[in-house]
């Protein structure tokens, strides 16, 4: 039996969880594409329409929703219970950028579309720090003709400052440890967890080492961090929730049942309540997890 329950079901390829204080959920759905309200009895209320491919969201200092959208670099199709998807053709795709949504008054509002003259491609995870700015991945678009770059990065939530932090392979998630000294993030394809300490926001104090390496046939997609620093990376082909300790130690690995699983927050007053996407089969599940999740910067 599986440890997880389902809350709701089809979603358009839902991403980027956010826990919210009233029990509900806010996502993303990339093929939708929208920003997406899931109350806590499962009923689905979509808040906006966000054209191109939001990927990723985290609540803002100024208590707004900041977006990765992947600019529809992913295209996709519902077959057989499951959301097949690959890079869409170069008409389709219309470039990656940073958005935030405000609750209130529901204006979607562009704040970065490059970096020192360099298009982002498609921006995918994100996640903010105590100084008001954030770090977010860049998957990368790939189109068959040109590389694109594929690197994490650091901005402000204002919209002043947008600065590289490293190149990498493929970046998804992205996570900082609890005392904010060092970064995570997940490289899709290679299947493995990269770690880098940080001297200042946005700098890097050394450059980037693997942390843990997942076994083969095993690509990663998202992350969280939890209350004791562990990492909780969504694992795609295994389908499953893989638990890396800050020592690089695998200490969980929690079957959802789903190839397709994209992104894991927690929630509730205790932090316990583990909220999991389940891109491939569209749906939302929840699970009381045996640790409570890291407290997010503006959660």
């Amino acid at each position: 039996m599986s440890l997880f329950r389902e809350i709701t079901s089809g979603l358009a390829f839902p991403e980027g969880p956010i826990a919210m204080p009233d029990g509900s959920v806010i996502l993303v759905e990339m093929f939708g594409p929208y920003l997406t309200k899931v109350h806590a009895d499962g009923q689905i209320e979509r808040l906006v329409t966000i054209p191109g491919g939001p990927n990723g969201a985290a609540i803002g200092p100024d208590g707004r929703i900041y977006i990765c959208n992947n600019g529809a670099a992913f295209d996709g199709v519902w077959r057989d219970g499951n959301w097949d998807l690959w890079y869409s053709a170069p008409a389709r795709y219309c470039g990656g950028s940073i958005q935030a949504f405000d609750l209130a008054t529901r204006e979607l509002q562009t704040i970065y579309t490059a970096c020192d003259g360099l298009a982002l491609s498609a921006p995918n995870d994100l996640v903010f720090d105590q100084h008001g700015g954030f770090y977010f991945s860049d998957l990368g678009y790939i189109n068959g003709e040109s590389p694109a770059v594929t690197a994490v990065y650091y901005a402000l939530a204002d919209g002043s400052s947008i600065r590289q932090v490293s190149l990498a392979d493929s970046p998804n998630g992205v996570g900082l440890a609890p005392d904010g000294k060092t970064l995570y993030w997940n490289e899709t394809p290679r299947g493995r967890i990269m770690r880098a300490p940080l001297a200042a926001p946005g700098m890097l104090a050394a450059p980037a080492q693997l942390h843990y390496q997942f076994a083969e046939g095993n690509a990663l997609d998202s992350l969280a961090i939890d209350g004791d620093g562990n990492i909780c990376a969504a694992v795609l082909g295994g389908g499953a929730i893989g638990v890396v300790s800050p020592a690089g130690e695998l200490l969980d690995f929690y079957q959802t049942g789903n190839s397709g699983t994209t992104n894991i927050c927690f929630g509730g007053a205790d932090l316990r309540t583990a909220y999991v996407t389940l891109g491939g089969s569209g749906a939302l599940v929840t699970m009381q997890w045996p640790r409570p999740g890291l407290r997010l910067a503006y959660a």
